[in-house]
């Protein structure tokens, strides 16, 4: 069940430390990395827009998971 709690976890704005800042960073670096590997590894399609639009979900939700402390 989702609680109250949690919604304000997730809706409460996590100022970043230095830490955080640079895990971000990889995170968001890793996700460039994978995502120019499938643009430049695929064909322009419906399927290729996907898996980078996926790509670009993954690096938000674990960014999201850092900022929220993984609750």
């Amino acid at each position: 069940m989702i609680t109250d709690e949690m919604l304000d976890n997730w809706f409460t704005h996590h100022p970043p430390d230095d830490e955080d800042i640079v895990a971000y960073k990889l995170i968001r670096d890793a996700g460039k990395t994978f995502a120019t590997i499938i643009r430049d590894h695929t064909p322009e399609s419906a399927d290729q827009t996907v898996a980078i639009r996926k790509v670009r979900e993954v690096v938000t939700v674990a960014n999201a998971a850092r900022a929220c402390g993984g609750k």
